[in-house]
């Protein structure tokens, strides 16, 4: 009969042996890891385990990997970097409106009217946001710096080469095409090494950055005005120009990667920054914000072109019109960086939320009402602040909904996806606009248009503050105590739809 033997009976060293390995387990590696959402994580993935321990998921690797940003040092030189690039970029396009109305007053294309000429612009702005995708490949290629550098010099190539148009075709291929084709490769890889250097203080960071936009549009426009009066159009192009080329390649060199996106010791599938796939449309976060950017991009690019040409239609000179439009550059400017420090503190989705029904309110109210040169003023700085909510916290929410993984490739869709309001917006808010109305309010469809247009945009937000939030109940177990947190676990896969979930008290 085999003879049973218990622990006591064993050698010293054989019970040494058997026992030293536990202690060498953290306490907290066997605790129980979060439930995977089957919609959005990868069921199909196995679960490799290593002795007694399970390795973590995707989704939780993926959330260690963003708790362990920076949260700035170095970052704050890329945000400043950024915040130049933006200016040298976007800010650049402002004064497109001076040169419009230059070159209808001299007639110096035969038989070109605003409306060619705001497809111009348009263009540009469109092909701007269409490259995103090959702007990431480029910067899997190239590296930040290098797809920074090659969009700088297209861009100044594109600008420099407008001086020399004699045919309006010549402008469509040097504005509309590679200025916008450079913007893009420039404008993509610079946002999107703002964000992983910050975790707290993200969207004050992407604020900070996109604001560069406002300022660069109030200098430049000021600057062509008395360049164009000075030396003409097209010394003014090669100027504008040569200030970009070199603005933008001094701050691609300085630009560097987030130590958690660049670590070669972190080599783990969730670290890795996905590719651009249309899978990514069946999510229904992203479509969410995608229905949001798409109808506020149209009233936002409709309010940005029409306020100097509705100034001008109560009566105000030119110079009133540029000073409106200038006041709200300079809104965005200011507004930007405030709408992203305010985001951190009470949520980047309650913000944008409120933000975006502010600006609807305005554009209904004060707006319609605005028929003297004060008013519009008052208007135009409000409207500045916020109007382009979106692109200061359109970043930083889809990080937080999809994940720092996979916030690049999102990005990238969301920009294609506000390439058709961005070319087609100024288009259909001139449809709205009753010129054969005598009075001041000829732009009063126009501008209930545009407060529509957020009160949708507005409306789908919400939406995504009840996916959020039941996303949040869904991983309550990460909490001790879920309904001290306000978190209640949620049943069901529609559950986000529920009212409650659109109107529950969670900072998200």
């Amino acid at each position: 009969m085999a003879a049973s033997h218990t622990d006591a009976d064993r050698p010293l060293a054989q019970r040494d042996s058997a026992t030293t390995l536990a202690p060498s387990v953290p306490p907290t590696a066997t605790s129980p890891v979060p439930k995977l959402d089957p919609q959005f994580d990868n069921p199909k993935e196995p679960t490799h385990t290593t002795g007694s321990l399970e390795k973590p998921p995707p989704n939780v690797a993926a959330a260690a990997v963003e708790s362990g940003a920076p949260d700035g040092g170095y970052g704050w030189v890329c945000t400043f970097c950024s915040f130049m690039i933006h200016a040298n970029t976007w800010g650049i396009g402002a004064p497109w409106g001076i040169f419009l109305d230059r070159y209808v007053s001299q007639g110096t294309f035969a038989q070109v009217g605003k409306f060619e000429y705001a497809i111009i612009g348009g263009l540009a702005m469109a092909l701007a946001l269409m490259v995103a995708p090959l702007a990431n490949r480029c910067k899997r290629a190239l590296g930040t710096r290098g797809t920074i550098v090659l969009g700088s010099v297209i861009t100044s190539a594109g600008i420099f080469a407008s001086s020399a148009a004699s045919e309006v075709w010549h402008l469509v291929l040097s504005y509309g095409v590679c200025y916008g084709l450079g913007m893009g490769i420039v404008y993509i890889p610079t946002l999107s090494v703002v964000g992983p250097w910050f975790s707290t203080h993200r969207s004050l960071a992407v604020g900070i950055a996109t604001a560069g936009s406002g300022f660069g549009g109030l200098g430049y426009s000021l600057l062509a005005g008395k360049l164009i009066a000075t030396y003409g159009i097209p010394w003014t192009w090669r100027i504008m120009s040569f200030m970009m080329f070199f603005c933008n390649f001094i701050c691609g060199l300085l630009v560097r990667e987030s130590p958690v996106t660049k670590s070669p010791a972190d080599n783990t599938p969730a670290s890795k920054p996905s590719s651009f796939s249309f899978r990514i449309f069946t999510r229904p976060q992203v479509v969410l914000i995608l229905i949001w950017g798409f109808i506020v991009e149209l009233g936002y690019v409709s309010l940005f072109f029409s306020l100097p040409s509705h100034a001008t239609s109560l009566g105000l000179d030119l110079n009133q019109g540029s000073t409106v439009q200038a006041l709200m550059s300079l809104g965005i400017g200011i507004g930007r960086p405030c709408v992203g420090w305010v985001s951190d503190k009470h949520g980047r989705i309650n913000t944008a939320l409120f933000m975006t029904l502010f600006c609807g309110l305005i554009s209904v109210t004060l707006w319609t009402h605005a028929r003297s040169y004060a008013p519009l003023l008052v208007f135009a700085f409000l409207s500045g602040i916020s109007s382009g909510t979106f692109w200061s916290t359109a970043n930083p929410i889809v990080t937080e909904v999809v994940g720092l993984r996979d916030s690049s490739a999102t990005y990238s869709a969301v920009c294609l996806v506000m390439a058709l309001p961005a070319t087609f917006g100024e288009a259909i808010a001139l449809q709205f606009v009753d010129e054969n109305r005598t009075d001041n309010a000829k732009f009063w469809p126009s501008q209930v248009y545009v407060g529509c247009t957020y009160f949708a945009g507005a409306t789908a937000l919400l939406m995504l503050r009840g996916w959020r939030v039941w996303q949040l109940q869904k991983n309550s177990g990460l909490v001790e105590d879920p309904e001290a947190a306000g978190i209640v676990t949620a049943k069901g896969g529609y559950g986000w739809m529920k009212p409650r979930m659109l109107v529950k008290g969670v900072r998200v």
